[in-house]
């Protein structure tokens, strides 16, 4: 079975932090931007932050940028690879479900990553709530 899988959601107090992952299952991400969405409450799905193949170039929504900072690491015993969202200074707009895509388009944009019609298998994201 194909699939992404979001873990590290959970509550958090305004200006604290948490860490989201995105492992795969089924597929491989070796070679594919991947991307962070969110979706609240009522609200239509956005695109948070997306990264190259090569993790060199990110891309961030103005909403988080200086906030949230997105990785992806290989783990050294199952040399599969995650791909990481650092989120700080948290704050209670940023209360949604989280999701990881990949890019369907390759290891990297050429002008804008955040259209989700680019992205082709997504996790069953993972819940993050920001309370006051």
């Amino acid at each position: 079975q194909v699939q992404l899988v979001e873990s590290g959601g959970g509550s958090v107090q305004a200006g604290g932090s948490l860490k989201l992952s995105c492992a795969a299952s089924g597929l491989t991400f070796s070679g594919y931007a991947m991307g962070w969405f969110r979706q609240a409450p009522g609200m239509d799905r956005e695109f948070v932050a997306a990264i190259g193949w090569a993790g060199t170039t990110t891309y961030y929504a103005d909403s988080v940028k200086g906030r949230f900072t997105i990785s992806r690491e290989r783990a050294k015993d199952t040399a599969k690879y995650t791909v990481n969202l650092q989120m700080n200074s948290l704050k209670t707009e940023d209360t949604a479900v989280y999701y990881c895509a990949r890019y369907r388009r390759g290891s990297r944009w050429y002008s804008d990553p955040t259209p989700q019609r680019d992205y082709d298998y997504w996790g069953q994201g993972t819940q993050v709530t920001v309370s006051s």
